[in-house]
């Protein structure tokens, strides 16, 4: 009971530093700067993991696919397995735990630390809402990165496949081949409805972090511990949600 309780009300604290957060969206155009910086760190701190994890990630889809298709005689069809795979579950789902592991820890970790040191109290004195300072660069920057993150994440993934169609001699499927039946399947709304999943993975996780920084107590023992729990629930999070958005987009 206690557990249920703990979850409902950290829902709940979440859901209101949002609606708090939306409140200072006309503030938006007066924080470019601090917008940019957040873009940068994003951008930097992901993109060449993720295209890294996807290149290798399609490559092992391709290989195993291959290996099942061989006695088939359908290896011409590698290309669109790997590509809807990679578009409608994979990517946004491994995109989403890098932003975990990289942007979302880093969010909690440096809230936290604020929490815990009176700065973010600081701010408060000084008449400056932390949603509005704190939070609404974040969430807007993620809201802009993410996709391009995804779209990353799509085209390392489909050239490591065609990279493993090419060099393996029981697959031998020509890369002409592979991206011909990728794009045969993979439509303009398989390619939205992966970018809407991510999009929405994105903005959970900086929220989550966001909220369990700013609702960091003690002293600094517990910045490690709200990292971890932020880590901790936002994977759940995304594998939990993930099926009822994926139901959603059917």
């Amino acid at each position: 009971m206690k557990v249920i309780t703990q979850t409902l009300d950290s829902i709940g604290t979440a859901v209101v530093l949002v609606l708090r957060t939306l409140r200072y969206l006309p503030s938006l155009p007066r924080q470019r700067q601090r917008l940019g910086e957040q873009l940068l760190f994003m951008g930097n701190a992901t993109l060449p993991l993720v295209l890294i994890l996807s290149f290798c990630i399609g490559a092992v889809l391709a290989l195993q696919v291959g290996f099942s298709f061989q006695n088939l005689g359908v290896n011409r069809y590698i290309g669109s397995v790997v590509g809807l795979a990679l578009v409608r579950e994979l990517g946004p789902v491994m995109t989403a735990i890098m932003v975990v592991g990289r942007i979302g820890s880093a969010i909690t970790a440096e809230l936290a630390s604020m929490k815990i040191y009176r700065e973010v109290d600081a701010l408060q004195t000084m008449n400056i809402p932390p949603e509005r300072f704190l939070v609404l660069p974040r969430i807007t920057a993620i809201a802009l990165i993410m996709p391009i993150l995804t779209m990353g994440s799509f085209v390392a993934g489909w050239a490591g496949g065609a990279v493993v169609c090419e060099v393996v001699p029981f697959i031998d499927l020509d890369y002409r081949i592979y991206f011909r039946t990728l794009t045969e399947f993979v439509t303009t709304d398989a390619l939205m409805d992966g970018l809407i999943k991510a999009e929405v993975f994105g903005l959970s996780v900086v929220i989550i972090a966001s909220s369990i920084g700013l609702n960091t107590r003690g002293g600094p023992r517990e910045i490690g511990q709200s990292v971890t729990r932020s880590v901790v629930a936002s994977i759940i999070f995304v594998l939990f949600i993930n099926y009822f958005i994926t139901k959603a987009l059917l």
